[in-house]
């Protein structure tokens, strides 16, 4: 395929991702002009892209003229629910770890430049962090965003500091912050990403035991995250996740390999 052409086809189907990441439980249908102006695409460009993927099923025309996500949507859903369905033996881990300190307890990968919830288990206060399972959130702050850049080229580390509210001067910061929570082992955060948030995160290995295939972290309000409650907090989250890593978590879904103690 010529380069032009190929050039060409990844552009459309980046298009056509950004227009279905426009659709989420709050905003579950949308005009076309609602579509137009959120994508700064021409209508024409729009009216391609829903018909297309009308033709796939991922979108759906409603009565009202509204587009919508479309039934064919529930078997990648069905794929994706199956293939990242954490073990129980791990969900057991995250509930023992919500006991011990009464906050939300959450598992992250990182997806390239950014990092995903693929499990929750939440705290028994009323007051809490809420972020749910599928939630896509910013790796150039938070806790568990400096666990999981444990090991990351800098090439990415670059592109993680130019999205930053920094930009790109944000690098030689966050190669710290990085560089110190493989030193330590864990990674805490104030405020980084939300105002009023915060969190400790601890690495959770694979079986080559040098980098981490999901971070496990707990996170709530900055009033309850005083220091004797984050020291606290840090040595419960990095017991529970050398445990994780010794039961083996495999975050594409295949047969989970033992792990190993954490260093």
């Amino acid at each position: 395929m010529p380069g032009g052409d190929a050039d060409g086809s990844v552009r459309s189907v980046a298009r056509a991702l950004d227009l279905l990441d426009l659709f989420d439980e709050t905003h579950q249908a949308h005009t076309v002009r609602e579509l137009t102006e959120r994508t700064g695409l021409a209508k024409t460009t729009v009216l391609r892209l829903v018909g297309t993927l009308e033709q796939r099923g991922l979108l759906w025309t409603r009565p009202d003229g509204r587009i919508g996500v479309g039934p064919g949507l529930l078997r990648w859903a069905r794929l994706a629910h199956a293939v990242w369905r954490v073990p129980e033996a791990v969900r057991s881990v995250m509930r023992e770890l919500v006991a011990d300190t009464a906050e939300t307890v959450n598992l992250y990968v990182r997806a390239d430049a950014v990092r995903v919830c693929v499990a929750q288990e939440e705290g028994p206060q009323r007051l809490r962090h809420v972020v749910n399972t599928g939630d896509e959130m910013v790796l150039w702050g938070g806790s568990a965003s400096k666990v999981l850049l444990i090991g990351a080229p800098e090439s990415l580390l670059l592109r993680v500091s130019a999205a930053s509210p920094h930009g790109p001067g944000h690098l030689s910061r966050l190669k710290e912050e990085v560089g110190r929570a493989a030193r330590l082992g864990y990674a805490v955060s104030h405020g980084e990403r939300e105002t009023g948030a915060s969190g400790v995160a601890a690495p959770v290995y694979g079986p080559d035991g040098t980098v981490p295939v999901a971070a496990l972290a707990v996170g709530g309000p900055t009033a309850r995250f005083t220091d004797a409650a984050v020291e606290s907090f840090t040595s419960a989250v990095v017991g529970a996740a050398g445990r994780i890593t010794g039961i083996g978590l495999d975050p594409l879904g295949g047969p989970a390999a033992p792990g190993r103690t954490p260093r």
